[in-house]
Protein backbone atom coordinates (compact mmCIF):
# COMPACT_ATOMS: atom_id res chain seq x y z
CA UNK A 1 0.00 0.00 0.00
CA UNK A 2 1.30 3.44 -0.88
CA UNK A 3 1.88 5.20 2.50
CA UNK A 4 0.88 8.55 1.08
CA UNK A 5 -2.60 7.22 0.24
CA UNK A 6 -3.45 7.50 3.94
CA UNK A 7 -4.30 11.15 4.76
CA UNK A 8 -2.91 10.88 8.31
CA UNK A 9 0.33 9.39 7.01
CA UNK A 10 0.52 11.97 4.21
CA UNK A 11 0.16 14.89 6.65
CA UNK A 12 2.90 13.39 8.86
CA UNK A 13 5.23 12.94 5.90
CA UNK A 14 4.59 16.47 4.68
CA UNK A 15 5.23 17.99 8.11
CA UNK A 16 8.39 15.95 8.49
CA UNK A 17 9.58 16.94 5.02
CA UNK A 18 8.96 20.60 5.76
CA UNK A 19 10.99 20.41 8.95
CA UNK A 20 13.78 18.52 7.20
CA UNK A 21 13.88 21.00 4.31
CA UNK A 22 14.05 23.91 6.72
CA UNK A 23 16.94 22.24 8.54
CA UNK A 24 18.80 21.66 5.30
CA UNK A 25 18.61 25.29 4.15
CA UNK A 26 20.64 27.56 6.39
CA UNK A 27 21.62 30.88 4.82
CA UNK A 28 22.61 33.91 6.88
CA UNK A 29 19.23 35.59 6.48
CA UNK A 30 18.64 35.80 10.24
CA UNK A 31 21.51 38.27 10.58
CA UNK A 32 19.42 40.95 8.84
CA UNK A 33 16.02 39.70 10.05
CA UNK A 34 13.71 41.33 10.84
CA UNK A 35 14.22 44.15 8.39
CA UNK A 36 10.71 45.57 8.86
CA UNK A 37 7.59 45.02 11.01
CA UNK A 38 6.34 41.43 11.28
CA UNK A 39 2.71 40.70 10.50
CA UNK A 40 1.28 38.12 12.90
CA UNK A 41 -2.03 36.91 11.45
CA UNK A 42 -4.73 35.48 13.73
CA UNK A 43 -7.43 33.64 11.72
CA UNK A 44 -10.25 34.59 14.09
CA UNK A 45 -12.13 37.68 15.19
CA UNK A 46 -10.94 39.73 18.18
CA UNK A 47 -12.00 38.81 21.70
CA UNK A 48 -10.98 35.17 21.94
CA UNK A 49 -8.16 33.17 23.49
CA UNK A 50 -6.26 33.09 20.19
CA UNK A 51 -5.89 36.87 20.19
CA UNK A 52 -4.96 36.94 23.89
CA UNK A 53 -2.13 34.46 23.33
CA UNK A 54 -0.94 36.19 20.16
CA UNK A 55 -0.91 39.66 21.70
CA UNK A 56 0.87 38.54 24.86
CA UNK A 57 3.68 36.97 22.83
CA UNK A 58 3.84 39.66 20.13
CA UNK A 59 4.29 42.40 22.73
CA UNK A 60 7.41 40.68 24.06
CA UNK A 61 8.73 39.87 20.57
CA UNK A 62 8.41 43.55 19.67
CA UNK A 63 10.65 44.46 22.62
CA UNK A 64 13.17 41.74 21.81
CA UNK A 65 13.44 42.16 18.04
CA UNK A 66 13.41 45.94 17.73
CA UNK A 67 10.67 45.75 15.13
CA UNK A 68 6.92 45.86 15.62
CA UNK A 69 5.23 42.46 15.66
CA UNK A 70 1.64 43.46 15.03
CA UNK A 71 -1.39 41.20 15.34
CA UNK A 72 -3.88 41.25 12.46
CA UNK A 73 -7.21 39.48 12.97
CA UNK A 74 -8.46 37.96 9.73
CA UNK A 75 -11.48 35.72 10.37
CA UNK A 76 -13.50 33.73 7.85
CA UNK A 77 -13.95 30.29 6.36
CA UNK A 78 -13.01 28.32 9.50
CA UNK A 79 -9.59 29.94 9.32
CA UNK A 80 -9.03 29.15 5.63
CA UNK A 81 -9.12 32.80 4.53
CA UNK A 82 -6.11 33.71 6.65
CA UNK A 83 -4.31 30.42 6.04
CA UNK A 84 -4.68 30.79 2.26
CA UNK A 85 -3.24 34.29 2.34
CA UNK A 86 -0.26 33.43 4.52
CA UNK A 87 0.51 30.30 2.48
CA UNK A 88 1.12 32.62 -0.48
CA UNK A 89 3.11 35.23 1.44
CA UNK A 90 6.81 35.78 0.86
CA UNK A 91 8.77 33.21 2.92
CA UNK A 92 11.03 35.80 4.52
CA UNK A 93 9.91 35.70 8.13
CA UNK A 94 7.90 38.92 7.97
CA UNK A 95 4.50 37.19 7.75
CA UNK A 96 3.57 34.49 10.25
CA UNK A 97 0.29 32.97 11.38
CA UNK A 98 -1.18 31.61 14.58
CA UNK A 99 -2.10 27.98 13.97
CA UNK A 100 -4.41 26.00 16.22
CA UNK A 101 -6.20 22.68 16.58
CA UNK A 102 -8.94 23.61 14.10
CA UNK A 103 -6.86 24.97 11.25
CA UNK A 104 -4.09 22.38 11.55
CA UNK A 105 -5.66 19.16 12.85
CA UNK A 106 -9.36 19.30 11.94
CA UNK A 107 -9.86 21.28 8.73
CA UNK A 108 -7.77 18.82 6.67
CA UNK A 109 -10.40 16.17 7.49
CA UNK A 110 -13.54 18.31 7.85
CA UNK A 111 -13.19 20.42 4.70
CA UNK A 112 -13.18 18.70 1.34
CA UNK A 113 -11.41 21.37 -0.66
CA UNK A 114 -8.76 23.52 0.96
CA UNK A 115 -6.71 25.77 -1.33
CA UNK A 116 -3.53 24.78 0.49
CA UNK A 117 -1.92 21.78 2.16
CA UNK A 118 -1.16 22.21 5.87
CA UNK A 119 1.92 20.00 5.72
CA UNK A 120 3.31 21.21 2.42
CA UNK A 121 2.61 24.96 2.46
CA UNK A 122 3.56 25.86 6.05
CA UNK A 123 6.63 25.54 8.23
CA UNK A 124 5.91 24.84 11.93
CA UNK A 125 7.94 27.23 14.11
CA UNK A 126 6.94 26.53 17.70
CA UNK A 127 4.05 25.64 19.99
CA UNK A 128 3.11 28.68 22.08
CA UNK A 129 0.48 27.48 24.55
CA UNK A 130 -2.06 24.90 25.58
CA UNK A 131 -5.19 26.37 27.19
CA UNK A 132 -7.88 24.36 29.04
CA UNK A 133 -11.32 24.16 27.46
CA UNK A 134 -14.06 25.15 29.90
CA UNK A 135 -17.70 24.17 29.38
CA UNK A 136 -20.17 26.84 30.47
CA UNK A 137 -23.91 27.46 30.45
CA UNK A 138 -25.95 30.64 30.78
CA UNK A 139 -27.05 31.34 34.35
CA UNK A 140 -30.71 30.82 33.40
CA UNK A 141 -30.20 27.23 32.20
CA UNK A 142 -31.96 24.98 34.75
CA UNK A 143 -28.91 22.82 35.39
CA UNK A 144 -26.58 23.48 38.33
CA UNK A 145 -23.83 21.08 37.30
CA UNK A 146 -22.54 18.85 34.51
CA UNK A 147 -24.71 15.82 35.28
CA UNK A 148 -27.86 17.95 35.48
CA UNK A 149 -26.94 19.62 32.18
CA UNK A 150 -26.50 16.32 30.36
CA UNK A 151 -29.79 15.04 31.80
CA UNK A 152 -31.62 18.24 30.84
CA UNK A 153 -30.35 18.19 27.26
CA UNK A 154 -31.20 14.51 26.87
CA UNK A 155 -34.72 15.23 28.12
CA UNK A 156 -35.05 18.20 25.74
CA UNK A 157 -33.24 17.18 22.55
CA UNK A 158 -32.74 20.06 20.14
CA UNK A 159 -34.15 22.65 22.54
CA UNK A 160 -30.81 24.22 23.45
CA UNK A 161 -28.25 25.92 21.22
CA UNK A 162 -24.54 26.32 21.77
CA UNK A 163 -22.37 28.95 20.17
CA UNK A 164 -18.78 28.72 19.01
CA UNK A 165 -16.17 30.99 17.47
CA UNK A 166 -16.90 29.27 14.15
CA UNK A 167 -16.58 25.98 12.34
CA UNK A 168 -13.48 24.05 13.44
CA UNK A 169 -12.88 26.46 16.32
CA UNK A 170 -11.68 24.82 19.51
CA UNK A 171 -15.06 25.40 21.14
CA UNK A 172 -16.91 23.77 18.24
CA UNK A 173 -14.67 20.72 18.41
CA UNK A 174 -14.90 20.43 22.19
CA UNK A 175 -18.70 20.56 22.20
CA UNK A 176 -19.04 18.10 19.34
CA UNK A 177 -16.68 15.72 21.13
CA UNK A 178 -18.79 16.12 24.28
CA UNK A 179 -21.97 15.43 22.31
CA UNK A 180 -20.37 12.29 20.90
CA UNK A 181 -19.48 10.77 24.27
CA UNK A 182 -22.65 11.85 26.15
CA UNK A 183 -25.26 11.28 23.45
CA UNK A 184 -26.62 14.82 23.79
CA UNK A 185 -28.38 16.63 20.96
CA UNK A 186 -27.73 20.36 21.09
CA UNK A 187 -27.63 22.61 18.03
CA UNK A 188 -24.44 24.35 16.94
CA UNK A 189 -24.57 28.07 16.08
CA UNK A 190 -21.26 29.20 14.55
CA UNK A 191 -20.13 32.82 14.88
CA UNK A 192 -17.22 34.80 13.49
CA UNK A 193 -15.14 34.72 16.65
CA UNK A 194 -15.35 34.17 20.40
CA UNK A 195 -16.36 37.78 21.07
CA UNK A 196 -19.55 37.67 18.98
CA UNK A 197 -20.59 34.25 20.28
CA UNK A 198 -20.07 35.35 23.87
CA UNK A 199 -22.27 38.40 23.32
CA UNK A 200 -25.21 36.17 22.37
CA UNK A 201 -24.46 33.69 25.15
CA UNK A 202 -24.41 36.44 27.78
CA UNK A 203 -27.68 37.80 26.37
CA UNK A 204 -29.28 34.35 26.66
CA UNK A 205 -29.78 33.92 22.92
CA UNK A 206 -27.66 30.76 23.13
CA UNK A 207 -27.45 28.57 26.20
CA UNK A 208 -24.02 26.92 26.28
CA UNK A 209 -20.48 27.11 24.99
CA UNK A 210 -16.93 25.90 25.38
CA UNK A 211 -13.98 28.26 25.18
CA UNK A 212 -10.64 28.98 26.79
CA UNK A 213 -10.59 30.27 30.34
CA UNK A 214 -9.11 33.68 29.37
CA UNK A 215 -12.27 34.63 27.48
CA UNK A 216 -14.66 33.23 30.11
CA UNK A 217 -13.10 33.95 33.48
CA UNK A 218 -14.67 37.37 34.15
CA UNK A 219 -18.15 36.16 33.20
CA UNK A 220 -17.85 33.08 35.42
CA UNK A 221 -16.78 35.25 38.33
CA UNK A 222 -19.70 37.65 37.75
CA UNK A 223 -22.18 34.77 37.81
CA UNK A 224 -23.47 35.43 34.30
CA UNK A 225 -22.07 32.09 33.17
CA UNK A 226 -21.83 28.84 35.09
CA UNK A 227 -18.80 26.61 34.60
CA UNK A 228 -19.92 22.97 34.63
CA UNK A 229 -16.79 21.09 33.52
CA UNK A 230 -13.26 21.40 32.18
CA UNK A 231 -11.76 19.39 29.34
CA UNK A 232 -8.39 18.64 30.94
CA UNK A 233 -7.61 15.36 32.67
CA UNK A 234 -7.02 17.18 35.97
CA UNK A 235 -8.96 20.04 37.55
CA UNK A 236 -7.48 23.49 37.05
CA UNK A 237 -6.31 25.79 39.82
CA UNK A 238 -8.48 28.74 38.76
CA UNK A 239 -11.65 26.59 38.99
CA UNK A 240 -10.85 24.01 41.68
CA UNK A 241 -14.50 23.13 42.35
CA UNK A 242 -15.33 22.46 38.69
CA UNK A 243 -14.95 18.76 37.76
CA UNK A 244 -13.34 17.34 34.66
CA UNK A 245 -15.50 15.58 32.09
CA UNK A 246 -13.37 12.47 32.64
CA UNK A 247 -14.21 12.27 36.35
CA UNK A 248 -17.90 12.56 35.50
CA UNK A 249 -17.72 9.06 34.06
CA UNK A 250 -16.32 9.70 30.56
CA UNK A 251 -12.90 8.16 30.94
CA UNK A 252 -10.06 9.44 28.75
CA UNK A 253 -12.04 12.49 27.62
CA UNK A 254 -9.57 15.30 27.07
CA UNK A 255 -9.66 18.41 24.96
CA UNK A 256 -7.70 21.63 25.13
CA UNK A 257 -7.00 24.58 22.91
CA UNK A 258 -3.48 24.93 21.60
CA UNK A 259 -1.74 27.63 19.61
CA UNK A 260 1.54 27.89 17.73
CA UNK A 261 3.41 29.90 15.15
CA UNK A 262 3.77 28.84 11.52
CA UNK A 263 5.57 30.52 8.63
CA UNK A 264 5.13 30.03 4.88
CA UNK A 265 6.99 27.00 3.53
CA UNK A 266 10.43 27.93 2.29
CA UNK A 267 11.20 30.33 5.12
CA UNK A 268 14.96 29.99 5.75
CA UNK A 269 15.87 27.64 8.58
CA UNK A 270 17.95 30.21 10.45
CA UNK A 271 14.99 32.62 10.54
CA UNK A 272 12.67 29.84 11.74
CA UNK A 273 15.21 28.92 14.41
CA UNK A 274 15.66 32.49 15.57
CA UNK A 275 11.90 33.08 15.68
CA UNK A 276 11.52 29.91 17.77
CA UNK A 277 14.30 31.01 20.14
CA UNK A 278 12.85 34.51 20.51
CA UNK A 279 9.40 33.03 21.10
CA UNK A 280 10.79 30.82 23.87
CA UNK A 281 12.40 33.89 25.41
CA UNK A 282 9.08 35.74 25.21
CA UNK A 283 7.24 32.82 26.81
CA UNK A 284 9.70 32.91 29.71
CA UNK A 285 9.23 36.64 30.32
CA UNK A 286 7.46 37.63 33.52
CA UNK A 287 4.65 39.37 31.63
CA UNK A 288 3.73 36.22 29.68
CA UNK A 289 4.30 33.70 32.46
CA UNK A 290 2.09 35.70 34.83
CA UNK A 291 -0.63 36.03 32.22
CA UNK A 292 -0.50 32.35 31.36
CA UNK A 293 -0.55 31.37 35.05
CA UNK A 294 -3.73 33.39 35.56
CA UNK A 295 -5.35 31.57 32.64
CA UNK A 296 -4.00 28.09 33.48
CA UNK A 297 -2.22 28.12 30.13
CA UNK A 298 0.88 25.95 29.67
CA UNK A 299 3.64 27.57 27.63
CA UNK A 300 5.53 25.82 24.85
CA UNK A 301 8.56 27.14 22.98
CA UNK A 302 10.15 23.97 21.63
CA UNK A 303 11.85 23.55 18.23
CA UNK A 304 10.17 23.26 14.85
CA UNK A 305 10.54 19.47 14.67
CA UNK A 306 8.82 19.07 18.03
CA UNK A 307 5.87 21.21 16.94
CA UNK A 308 5.61 19.27 13.67
CA UNK A 309 5.42 15.99 15.58
CA UNK A 310 2.79 17.46 17.94
CA UNK A 311 0.63 18.56 15.00
CA UNK A 312 0.88 15.09 13.46
CA UNK A 313 -0.28 13.47 16.73
CA UNK A 314 -3.22 15.86 16.98
CA UNK A 315 -4.17 15.09 13.37
CA UNK A 316 -4.36 11.39 14.16
CA UNK A 317 -6.62 12.05 17.15
CA UNK A 318 -8.96 14.55 15.51
CA UNK A 319 -9.27 12.82 12.15
CA UNK A 320 -10.89 9.94 14.06
CA UNK A 321 -13.14 12.25 16.12
CA UNK A 322 -14.25 14.17 13.00
CA UNK A 323 -15.28 10.89 11.39
CA UNK A 324 -17.03 9.43 14.45
CA UNK A 325 -18.82 12.66 15.41
CA UNK A 326 -19.57 13.48 11.75
CA UNK A 327 -18.30 17.02 12.29
CA UNK A 328 -19.12 19.09 9.22
CA UNK A 329 -18.70 22.68 8.11
CA UNK A 330 -22.14 24.07 8.92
Amino acid sequence: MNPTSNPNRRQLLNLGAAAALGAAISPVAAQSWPARPIRFVVPFAPGGTSEIVARAVSAELTKQLGQSVFVENKPGGAGTVAMSEVAKAAPDGHTIILGHVGTLAVNPYMLKNQPYDVGRDFMPVTLLAKVPNVFVVHADVPARNFREFVAYVRANPGKLNYGSAGNASAGHLAMEYLKLVTGMYITHIPYRGTGPQLSDLLAGRTQASSAGLPALSAHIKSGKLRAIAVGTQQRISQLPDVPTVAEMGFKDFETSQWYGILAPAGTPADIVRRLQEESLRALRSSAVTERFANDNAVGGGGPSSEFAAFIAREQRIWSDIVKRAQIKAD
